[in-house]
């Protein structure tokens, strides 16, 4: 993993950010994304059952082919008894696993496609209304943000080029002034243009930070707005997972029909990774990584930097490092951002705050750390970066 200057960090928070144009978009999608993945699941429940009216129907045809032979067998007694119950348990089993068949496409999956019918308005043409509403929403709130965005940036561009000029009109003066040949009048020229440029680069720097005033003065009503729409949106994916998780539950309870120990292990590990699903932990994620608890790097004033030169004259720009570090346990991290632990078990630092990791990102995005004084907790993998 490369260690990356602070400037590229902020553009990826940026390209990551849900408060950025159009970085709601993969928030809105989720309705989709559901939709689909509810039809998914309706279909391989289907598949299964299949799975069970087949193995129903040969263990049927294995039990009657061999009925007529067990019972006109040499064997009697105890023994003979003993081969016919493992055709009448066949039977049994047949007869439960045909009513397992019934029950995953009866009860399973058409509540599933039930559920997907009256949970999704479908649009005449094309999309659902659901992420419509959410597009629209999110477009709306938006659309001012993005023009003062567009504002700022121009402004500061502008301000940049002001201090270029008046960073060489500064070179230009320290020449003059170090050249004694140069005629005095000629000397006078190059100090009033310097001191013109001056005047201009202050004007522009001012007109940046009015700029810059005003779109942070806007920023809480944008958040507001923003968040209003996106609560709505967590509301209505909290109804589809908890939702999603009362139909795997019953398609677990209806296929567990275990009796020795070594399939009750597989089974109740299936019931337990099922009946563990927290509607609250998987929208907790989704907000910390796409929503409003992803890192931004909010509008703020960027001070312009002279470019450096070498011996011959030559222009270096925007060097870049990068160090190859490897993620192992017990590796020391910094805080990117400040954070603030929303459980019992997370840690809370400061930005530019260091501290241990001691265990690698999980697949929802999260590390374990220590800090110096001994205090252990859970943390968001994106907010710290490799010392």
């Amino acid at each position: 993993m490369s260690t990356l200057p602070a400037n590229n960090n902020r553009e990826d928070a940026n390209n990551r950010s849900f408060w950025m144009p159009g970085n709601y978009q993969r928030t809105v999608r989720r309705t989709e994304d559901a939709f689909q993945a509810c039809g998914d699941l309706a279909t391989c429940i289907q598949e299964r059952a299949r799975v069970e009216r087949q193995y129903a129907v040969q263990l049927s045809e294995w039990s009657n082919k061999w009925k007529p032979h067990v019972d006109s067998s040499p064997l009697y007694g105890s023994l003979l008894k003993a081969w016919q119950c493992f055709l009448s348990s066949a039977d049994r089993l047949a007869s439960l696993h045909a009513s397992i068949c019934r029950s995953l496409v009866t009860e399973d999956a058409e509540k599933l496609r039930t559920w997907q019918k009256d949970a999704f308005t479908k649009k005449i043409f094309g999309g659902f209304k659901e992420a419509q509403d959410a597009e629209n929403g999110y477009a709306r709130a938006q659309k001012p943000w993005t023009k003062r965005l567009k504002k700022l940036d121009k402004a500061r561009r502008a301000y940049h080029k002001a201090s270029r000029k008046e960073h060489a009109a500064r070179e230009r003066e320290s020449q003059a002034r170090a050249n004694q040949n140069m005629a005095a009048d000629k000397q006078k020229n190059i100090q009033e243009d310097r001191e013109m440029v001056q005047q201009e680069a202050h004007k522009v720097r001012a007109r940046y930070e009015k700029v810059l005033e005003e779109t942070n003065r806007y920023a809480p009503r944008y958040m507001e707005e923003m968040e209003a729409i996106f609560d709505k949106s967590q509301d209505e994916e909290r109804k589809r997972i908890v939702f999603l998780k009362q139909a795997l539950i019953s398609f677990d309870k209806h296929l567990d029909v275990t009796t020795n120990d070594s399939v009750k292990e597989v089974y109740s590990q299936l019931h337990d990774t099922v009946a563990a699903i927290d509607e609250h932990e998987d929208l907790r994620w989704w907000k910390n990584t796409h929503g409003p608890g992803t890192p931004t790097d909010w509008p703020h004033f960027q001070e312009w930097t002279p470019e450096k030169k070498n011996k011959k004259g030559k222009t270096v720009v925007g060097e870049k490092t990068l160090e190859k570090s490897v993620m192992i346990v017990g590796v020391r991290v910094r805080a990117l951002y400040d954070y603030i632990g929303q459980e019992t078990d997370e840690l809370s630092f400061k930005a530019g705050e260091e501290f241990m990791k001691t265990e690698e990102e999980d697949d929802q995005g999260w590390c374990r750390g220590v800090k110096d004084g001994g205090l252990e907790g859970l943390y968001p993998a994106n907010y710290v970066e490799v010392v």
